[in-house]
């Protein structure tokens, strides 16, 4: 071998070793993509030091790009060192990878870091946003604490890592979120992780984020409510088909379709005629799911609806309503 950077030792290709190290930083960005296509694993620690030395923000945010593929310690230490590059493409390409982890064990590495009292906001919703997937136990307290961050960005990841762990001593902050944090993002987040609440303790929170000012907060609520069956939802889910926001009407008509009750047919049905077709189509398929006889006068005249999705919900909730009567 003619290189002589330890960091080579174990590689035998001596013409990529050489580009690592070349004066023109598009070849050395060229050879990172190129070792690390190869899959080999004795290339990663040039790979880390191309991420954490390159003088060349292009190549060190092609490294960290390309270390998303292995979740080794020595990746996933390189890549949280990455987090605090001056480079913001750098830092948010490091963050992203650490989003590919599947290995619990190097998951756990980003547990002291997020714990280091140093750590900033970006890297602290980095660490976060990582573990979340991987649905550590030990996450759990850590991301409790996290949701009285003063970043609301922190905030919101740790409502993510919570709520993909169904951590049901987070529910009472959760509620508090979800009803009163002045981020929009942190309520939206907070409202979606109450879904995973096992009673009704969280209807009264979910009603009253029915009627938040931001429409991406109402409509999560409704799909919240739908996912979760409180059929004590109805009337409020009734009001939210009047939203100024379809997203809400359409959320609001699936949700009463989930809940089943016929006494919400009417409402759901005068939704055939509204001017979003998406909602027309939702409207027709929960009335199959309400299975209120009816609905089907308002079902047949869909079936010359413009629109030929509407169409066929209106065919399948023709046909739903019949099995379940029985013609």
């Amino acid at each position: 071998m003619t290189h002589t950077n330890p960091l080579f030792d174990d590689i035998a290709d001596d013409a990529l070793a050489a580009r690592f190290a070349d004066t023109d930083a598009a070849v050395r960005r060229l050879a990172v993509i190129e070792a690390a296509d190869l899959e080999d694993e004795t290339w990663l620690p040039a790979l880390a030091a191309a991420l954490l030395n390159d003088a060349d923000a292009d190549v060190r945010r092609t490294a960290a790009q390309r270390l998303g593929a292995w979740d080794t310690h020595e990746v996933v230490d390189a890549l949280c060192t990455a987090l605090a590059d001056s480079d913001e493409g750098t830092r948010d390409a490091a963050a992203e990878s650490l989003t590919a982890l599947k290995d619990p064990s190097s998951g756990e590495r980003l547990l002291p870091r997020l714990a280091d009292a140093h750590t900033d906001a970006f890297t602290r919703a980095a660490l976060l946003r990582a573990l979340r997937e991987l649905r550590l136990p030990n996450a759990a307290e850590p991301a409790l604490d996290a949701l009285s961050d003063a970043s609301p960005v922190v905030r919101r990841e740790a409502v993510g890592v919570l709520g993909w762990l169904r951590y049901a001593n987070a529910l009472p902050q959760l509620t508090r979120l979800a009803r009163a944090d002045e981020s929009i993002d942190v309520r939206h987040a907070a409202v979606g992780a109450l879904g995973f609440a096992t009673d009704d303790s969280v209807l009264a929170t979910l009603q009253h984020a029915l009627a938040d000012n931001e429409w991406r907060v109402r409509e999560e609520a409704a799909a919240t409510l739908g996912k979760l069956r409180l059929t004590a939802a109805r009337s409020a889910l009734e009001d939210a088909l009047a939203d100024d926001y379809w997203q809400v009407t359409l959320q609001a008509a699936r949700a009463l379709g989930r809940l089943r009750d016929a006494a919400s047919t009417h409402a759901v049905a005068e939704l055939l005629t509204y001017p979003i077709s998406n909602v027309r189509k939702e409207a027709a398929l929960a009335l199959g799911e309400l299975g209120d006889t009816q609905a089907l006068a308002v079902l047949d005249a869909a079936l010359t609806d413009g629109d030929p999705e509407v169409r066929k919900a209106a065919r399948i909730a023709i046909a739903q309503i019949g099995a379940r009567h029985g013609s």
